[in-house]
């Protein structure tokens, strides 16, 4: 009886470290968790969304929207039509609310040590390039949060759509924390370093073998964020979306140069880099890092190559409302209202001939 007795205790104690190895699923009914559930989204997708853009060349990195599946579907589909790399390193927001209860945290990239994640069609595998940064990466700039992974959910986002496209995705999950522009082109140069040192240890090529991906929406809008600055109503929606647009297309366009993204920054920060300026990008920081990392690596990699920038679709949650995609059993964190109301982009990056845009 004793045996026993210590048995269960023993079984009891070791299951939540067994559950611990698969990070746990945040937004359950946001994003496909089930192989036929993501199969009807994507045949609704196949017959409403845009087709890709096919006069591209092959990309190599990609923004997208980590929004309700509902509400922005049509906007991830052309991207992640692109995307057939084995392997994907994702750059995930903190979101602001992660953030406070992480006691703010600045300066660093957050990893995981989960063994895998969830996807529809099986765990997601974490690519051996984790270990390797943990590795090889000055600890100064990240550190290791498995609370933090659990809590966000723009990695999570994104994984349905890569793994319908390839089973045997991996993936390097990095959350990115708030830091000034100088620290993140510091950081960042010092992460391409890292990431060049394994591409050619494992003889992997940009695109072709590892794609960079960052997760972001763009503004937030409504008093729920304290974001009126267009004012209220219709007006201030219509105002509010084109600014968007019109902040993709000024900086996230055409030839990408670290002044380029220097001067998005200064659009997307308020007084410092730490608040907000006229918009509530919760890709204020990962659009910027994630795009001076591979600006970095490619300065290296390919420097006679300039890094180009293509949005594919621009969308909101009022003006795209809710897909009518009700067989697929997927709900929405919000109904569509001028008094809330979230917008979002995809887009893709390239390399083309031509001197790089360095400053």
């Amino acid at each position: 009886m004793r045996t026993l007795f210590f048995s269960v205790i023993l079984v009891c104690v070791a299951l939540p470290v067994h559950a611990q190895q698969t990070r746990p699923i945040k937004a359950k009914n946001s994003y496909c968790w089930s192989g036929p559930q993501m199969e009807r989204f994507m045949s609704f997708l196949q017959a409403h969304a845009p087709k890709k853009p096919d006069d591209l060349p092959p990309l190599i990195a990609g923004i997208a929207p980590h929004a309700d599946y509902r509400h922005a579907g049509r906007v991830y589909y052309p991207l992640f039509q692109k995307i057939s790399s084995p392997e994907v390193v994702i750059f995930g927001v903190t979101h602001r609310a992660i953030r406070e209860k992480l006691g703010q945290p600045q300066d660093k990239l957050i990893l995981d040590a989960y063994v895998d994640w969830p996807g529809p069609y099986g765990n997601v595998e974490v690519s051996p390039l984790r270990e390797y940064l943990k590795k090889h990466l000055d600890p100064q700039y990240y550190t290791v949060n498995n609370d933090a992974h659990r809590m966000d959910h723009s990695i999570e986002g994104l994984l349905p759509f890569l793994q319908y496209g390839r089973r045997d995705v991996r993936i390097t999950p990095v959350m990115v924390t708030a830091m000034s522009f100088d620290t993140m082109d510091t950081v960042s140069a010092k992460l391409a370093k890292v990431l060049t040192g394994y591409m050619k240890e494992k003889h992997l090529e940009p695109g072709k073998d590892v794609f960079f991906l960052i997760s972001a929406d763009a503004n937030h809008y409504g008093k729920e964020f304290n974001n009126t600055f267009f004012g209220e109503g219709a007006e201030a929606h219509g105002k509010g979306a084109g600014h968007d647009r019109h902040l993709v297309d000024t900086y996230l366009q055409g030839p990408i140069s670290i002044k380029k993204l220097k001067d998005l920054s200064s659009q997307l920060w308020g007084e410092d880099f730490k608040s907000y300026g006229d918009v509530v990008w919760c890709g204020q920081y990962t659009i910027p890092f994630g795009l001076l990392t591979v600006h970095h690596l490619m300065e290296t990699w390919a420097p006679e190559k300039q890094l180009t920038g293509k949005r594919f679709l621009y969308g909101d949650s009022y003006s795209d409302g809710v897909l009518p995609a009700d067989e697929t059993g997927l709900g929405t964190a919000s109904p569509p209202s001028l008094e809330r109301w979230v917008g979002f982009f995809s887009a893709g990056y390239y390399l083309r001939n031509g001197a790089p845009g360095g400053q």
